[in-house]
């Protein structure tokens, strides 16, 4: 408990700590999004390599996307954080997350082995992070990792499918 305070009381006094609701911004979107996307290219198309530059650009592409507007979000909603400090809180934090989603496409030749050890490193991401969060905040973990796994997990799945189904209608 002591070593858990002593976190706290040290985050507490860090100014970075305003820009945790852009991390998680990144963080959980990048999970969504990209878990869904691997998913759905996962069964569409069958190639681990074309799989790994696929969700590759997509994922660069959506962090600079998710960068952008959440520096013109902060910017209109004319809060006290730094709407660039806010936008690169985003868009490291969502490219973090793609690089480590997508490295098991890069090193593995197994599709499906890929994808779970993708599933198994979001679910790592959700856990660690929620835990940082909850230390914090003084919240529930319990309550958030299961929050952010439905949502992670659910869309991973419902693009699973779906790819399975446009793999067999087209």
């Amino acid at each position: 408990m002591f070593l858990f305070s002593r976190i706290r009381k040290s985050i507490n006094n860090r100014k970075k700590l305003k820009y945790i609701s852009s991390a998680v911004l990144g963080l959980n979107d990048a999970l969504v999004e990209l878990m869904g996307v691997l998913a759905g290219l996962t069964l569409a198309l069958q190639e681990v390599k074309l799989i790994a530059i696929t969700g590759l650009i997509t994922g660069i592409a959506a962090s600079l996307s998710m960068a952008a507007s959440e520096y013109l979000s902060t910017k209109a909603e004319g809060s006290y954080r730094n709407p660039i400090k806010a936008a690169t809180y985003t868009g490291l934090s969502y490219l973090m997350t793609v690089i480590i989603l997508i490295l098991p496409y890069l090193f593995f030749n197994n599709i499906y082995f890929c994808l779970s050890i993708s599933i198994s490193s979001s679910i790592l991401i959700i856990f660690l992070f929620n835990f940082y969060i909850s230390t914090i905040k003084k919240i529930s973990l319990q309550k958030r990792v299961i929050e952010m796994l439905l949502v992670s997990l659910g869309v991973a799945f419902i693009s699973f499918i779906i790819g399975y189904l446009i793999k067999i209608f087209l």
